[in-house]
């Protein structure tokens, strides 16, 4: 059975082409761009996602046609949490408010004041990454806007509707509106009303294996398939690596190195920890969930660096020795989109600190590299106060190409993490399995996939980190001061 997976992410759509055997085929990628209108705004136009979608299939269509042809379902990844709205005709009305936005930070705290049960329905805090204040911010800073809004979608769900005409959302992507009972897997109507909106705003609710459309007939001959694919519930991004790497068991982890940083978990129950600023999501597939640490700017902080650097990421890389670890004479907070785990800050601002004139490029790369480090060390932490503590874990993401960053990280983590094949494309190979399983595979399908190199913690390393780690967390509080 071949398939199809298509992730729209932040920073680009990646789509994969896999065979009846699970092996990639092809890959094809095209990039976007975000805006930032205001200090804390991030958007994206909706219609450049569709332009990317697809000029990655006609991509593969012009270089594999025959195998496209054959594709007999397709999966669907996505950054999670932002808010495309549409009319009743089915026009987006704004550009969708995305994931790192954190301009409705005053809407979590009238949320959680105004509405109790938040924490125990939900699972989670009320952040501004989330769909819900998202929206409270725009019934009160667009009221003309909001009463228009006929329809909901997160970035995955829109782009379902644009390739099948449907309204259809999965469990582990609605996880992050705050319009999810997590727990009973379905869309809380106290939840939509404490933020303003209606359950008949909202898609239909599928799990990430279950089918959830056709490819249109229009778009079906457009690609050149023999009939049209069925289409799956598919994943948020997360969820859909976490497929990727076969994290589909009680206990399973990995490290995703993207533009922003996840430590995952993967567990039998819900395991609400709201107070440590934990995510606690619906799995893609029925009965399990898991719990998350997020850190807003990883991979992108080395790439905001690149750009006032004036180098290329692979320049400054190389630039860096491996001695510099834990040994660098300044430190950097990846606060660049405020921060998740375990703050839930979306007022602190990044930093340099402990420059002097001496400083070099390469020592301030280090401490990039190292200050994402400790940001996810901190999310180490506050999964293992709320009940997660892996021993090891698979590693993917765009971070993970560069051996120094995945050892650094392995060593500030304590943790041995696995680089696997392909780990560029995990989120899209996840929904290529998710499709597989929705035209009739089983969970067996998601497998562990073959791993390139394990990074293994180096005792000596990981104690310095562990120390410098400790005066590190000083800066978040002078971070924040400075940011107020």
């Amino acid at each position: 059975m071949l398939t199809l997976g298509i992730d729209l992410g932040t920073s680009a759509v990646k789509a994969a082409l896999l065979d009846d055997d699970d092996r990639l085929l092809a890959t094809a990628s095209r990039p976007l761009d975000a805006s930032h209108p205001r200090p804390g705004f991030s958007e994206q136009d909706p219609d450049d996602w569709w332009q990317a979608t697809s000029a990655a299939i006609d991509a593969l269509k012009a270089g594999h046609a025959a195998a496209l042809s054959e594709v007999e379902a397709i999966g669907l990844s996505g950054q999670m949490h932002g808010a495309t709205l549409l009319d009743a005709a089915g026009s987006v009305l704004r550009p969708c408010i995305l994931w790192n936005d954190g301009r409705s930070a005053p809407q979590c705290e009238a949320l959680t004041r105004t509405w109790p049960a938040l924490h125990a329905v939900t699972g989670n805090l009320a952040m501004p990454g989330f769909a819900a204040p998202k929206l409270m911010w725009v019934r009160e800073h667009e009221p003309a806007l909001f009463a228009r809004i006929h329809r909901v979608l997160l970035p995955k769900a829109w782009l379902r509707w644009r390739l099948c005409g449907e309204a259809i959302e999965e469990c582990s992507d609605a996880s992050g509106t705050l319009w999810l009972d997590v727990g009973r897997r379905e869309w809380s109507d106290a939840a939509l009303a404490a933020s303003g909106m209606r359950r008949e705003q909202m898609p239909r609710l599928v799990e990430g294996s279950a089918p959830a459309g056709e490819l249109s007939a229009e778009l079906s001959r457009r690609w050149g398939f023999r009939r049209p694919p069925r289409i799956a519930g598919g994943a948020g991004d997360n969820a859909a690596g976490a497929v990727g790497v076969g994290a589909v068991h009680a206990g399973d982890a990995f490290v995703s190195l993207g533009t922003s940083g996840v430590l995952w978990v993967t567990t039998d129950r819900f395991m609400p920890a709201p107070e440590r600023a934990v995510h606690a999501f619906c799995h893609a597939l029925p009965n399990l969930w898991h719990q998350m640490g997020v850190v807003l700017s990883a991979a992108a902080s080395l790439a905001w660096w690149a750009g006032i650097a004036g180098r290329s990421e692979a320049e400054l890389l190389a630039e860096v020795d491996d001695d510099d670890a834990g040994a660098t004479r300044c430190g950097f907070a990846p606060y660049l989109a405020g921060e998740r785990t375990p703050h839930n800050d979306a007022a602190v601002r990044a930093g340099f600190f402990g420059l002097d004139a001496s400083m070099r490029r390469s020592e301030m790369t280090a401490a990039v590299l190292e200050g994402v480090c400790y940001a996810l060390r901190d999310a180490r932490q506050a999964l293992a106060a709320a009940g997660s503590a892996p021993a090891e874990a698979e590693l993917l993401g765009g971070g993970a190409r560069s051996p120094l960053w995945s050892q650094w990280l392995a060593d500030a983590l304590d943790m041995t993490l696995h680089q696997v094949v392909e780990s560029d494309f995990g989120c899209a190979l996840g929904a290529a399995r998710l499709a597989r399983i929705a035209a009739g595979d089983d969970v067996s399908c998601a497998r562990r996939p073959p791993r390139v190199r394990s990074f293994v913690p180096r005792p000596d390393r990981a104690a310095r980190h562990a120390e410098r780690h400790v005066a590190w967390q000083r800066f978040h509080p002078l971070a924040r001061e400075l940011a107020s």
